[in-house]
């Protein structure tokens, strides 16, 4: 009898070592499913990695103030009853998609559509040097420097794109560099209608 405890006990210690061992093994399982329908939806079309969705959609946009970059102050009580669509742009200096859809950008605003911009974790010196580099598409810039008012945002990353209705509705988001085919096949349709 004395010879089953230890005997037990040995036992458990294996299930438990076993267990332990078994566990990173049922995470990679878990993530190579992941991955696979991933894969599957990318193949079949169904996957798109910008279309993240975001808590925003069909809401007013947030309260907030941020300091301007040329002075003055930005707040959301300004775009929640703007009587026109516009689109709010995050970015950063440091951001490399940022400088790809910088063109986009500039052909928009040369087109009309009204832009305002926040500088996301970004210095004022760097905002302002990256939009004398690359234009300034943007008819008022603020500063977001500790990233507080991206969060109720509900932003994942820079450069992150909104489309704010007449009534000050977020009507879309585009997580990821614009470019002249995403404005022209997502961002123009929508447009129209967000004037109404």
């Amino acid at each position: 009898m004395s010879d089953s405890i230890p005997q037990k006990t040995h036992q458990q210690s294996l299930n438990r070592r076993r267990l332990l061992l078994g566990l990173p093994l049922l995470g990679v399982v878990a993530a190579g499913g992941g991955f696979a329908l991933m894969l599957r939806r990318m193949s079949e079309g169904r996957f798109d990695p910008h279309a993240l969705p975001s808590q925003l959609i069909g809401r007013r946009v947030p309260d907030f103030s941020l300091p301007g970059l040329e002075g003055g102050a930005m707040t959301g009580a300004e775009l929640q009853h703007p009587g026109h669509p516009m689109l709010v742009n995050f970015f950063a200096s440091w951001c490399l998609p940022c400088l790809e859809e910088a063109q986009t950008l500039m052909a928009m605003s040369r087109r009309g559509f009204p832009i305002w911009g926040i500088a996301y974790k970004d210095s004022p010196a760097d905002a302002r040097a990256f939009l004398g580099r690359n234009g300034n598409p943007y008819a008022r810039t603020a500063l977001d420097q500790p990233g507080r008012v991206a969060i109720n945002w509900g932003v994942y990353g820079v450069p992150e794109t909104y489309l704010i209705d007449a009534q000050g509705i977020v009507r879309w988001r585009y997580a990821g560099a614009l470019t002249p085919q995403v404005v022209q096949q997502e961002l123009g349709p929508l447009w129209a209608q967000a004037g109404a």
